[in-house]
């Protein structure tokens, strides 16, 4: 039979006290060391100055990889809803004024039509998957942002350019900033490849959008995610959104519902771009 000897039990608790002491002491002044350090980084975000400069935010390194990408995609699936199958222009609007579209539509294919401004879904999306095809034209001219430059805004939240942007552009070998290359969350987040074909061939984007979801304040509850394959290549991976895309200053986010999908007729010289087999198929 073992022996106890008198005081060692109350000895050993007021050891393990004073070392629990300590470890809570401890946290309490790590807690708020990182409570101080994040609120600090908060209040200098808060207070940082807006850029003016639209190169402020453009992002040149480091530059996406090349991919060669695979085949093409086949038909719509059963539950799509069609938004251009090369017929006419009947599920699509003018931006600014809501009045018919009015891209040209030749031989299966809508080709953008600059003096008429962006043009949008008559229908109202929240999260949804969508399946463009877009073509930069043969012998495209220009360089940088000047060359088959246009957009998809997976949510549009105004007439002009406002809303969530992912570039399009010829990226085949045209140096620009890579956060505003093709397959770019536009001003955002790059691409994590180059997965363009040359100009003249179709390029295919397979998108599934998370649209933000706002408070009944209007305050940000969830951001917004996307996924982009582009000619079947993985270029974004469910990539958070911290915003709007906006060409100067910082993304914002405001509260909206649901929203037209819309693509951009940009202002660039060069020769305008061609779009064909748009599908969506709702989420929710």
């Amino acid at each position: 039979m073992h022996g106890v000897v008198p005081g060692s039990s109350m000895k050993m608790k007021y050891r393990f006290a004073r070392v629990l002491d300590s470890w809570m002491a401890a946290t309490l002044v790590a807690a708020f060391a990182f409570h101080s350090l994040a609120h600090a980084q908060v209040l200098a975000a808060s207070n940082a100055t807006e850029p003016t400069d639209p190169k402020a935010t453009e992002q040149w390194e480091p530059v996406p990889k090349l991919v060669t990408p695979g085949g093409t995609a086949g038909p719509p699936p059963s539950d799509a809803i069609v938004l251009f199958d090369g017929r006419n222009l009947d599920q699509w609007e003018s931006s600014k004024d809501r009045s018919p579209a009015r891209w040209s539509v030749r031989d299966g294919v809508m080709t953008v039509d600059r003096s008429t401004g962006n043009i949008q879904t008559k229908q109202l999306f929240r999260n949804y998957q969508l399946h463009l095809e877009w073509r930069i034209p043969e012998g495209i001219t220009g360089e940088g942002q000047a060359r088959g430059n246009s957009g998809l805004f997976l949510a549009s939240t105004g007439p002009g350019d406002e809303g969530y942007e992912i570039q399009i552009l010829d990226s085949w070998k045209n140096e620009t900033y890579v956060n505003g290359q093709a397959a770019s969350i536009y001003k955002q987040a790059a691409p994590l490849v180059n997965a363009m074909r040359p100009p003249g061939q179709w390029q295919t984007y397979d998108v599934i959008w998370t649209a933000p979801v706002f408070a009944n304040d209007g305050v940000l509850k969830t951001p917004a995610y996307v996924t982009v394959v582009q000619n079947a290549v993985l270029v974004q991976n469910h990539t958070a959104l911290a915003g709007e895309t906006v060409y100067i200053g910082k993304p914002k986010y405001k509260p909206f519902a649901a929203a037209a999908i819309k693509l951009q007729a940009h202002g660039d010289p060069s020769p305008p771009i061609s779009f064909r087999n748009i599908w969506a198929r709702k989420l929710d």
